[in-house]
């Protein structure tokens, strides 16, 4: 069983105040940047393994949604933001439902 130290865990930092350290309060612009940038990815990641479970290639779905491959590759590597109607066309093509709550 591991023994964690009660005084060192609370030198800890959370990540609240790590973020806050690096990006700034709560809605402070680079903040905000950093947040879309985090979703950005994080969608794309669900986007682009489900494209690997299907064992369809970036160009296969570019030519679906009729986008070109590089486009697919930025979106995957978070280099570039999609359009809400991107993501759904990409979506469906890739047999995912989103729902807006």
């Amino acid at each position: 069983m591991i023994q964690l130290d009660p005084a060192k865990l609370a030198k800890l930092k959370t990540a609240e105040q790590l973020f806050t350290e690096r990006y700034g309060e709560q809605g402070a612009p680079a903040r905000v940047a950093f947040e879309e940038r985090a979703l950005n990815w994080y969608y794309s990641e669900i986007l682009k393994e489900r494209r690997k479970e299907l064992k369809i290639t970036q160009k296969q779905l570019a030519e679906k949604i009729g986008k070109n491959r590089e486009y697919i590759a930025l979106l995957e590597k978070g280099k570039t933001d999609m359009q809400l109607s991107t993501f759904i066309t990409i979506s469906q093509t890739l047999g995912l439902k989103f729902v807006l709550m």
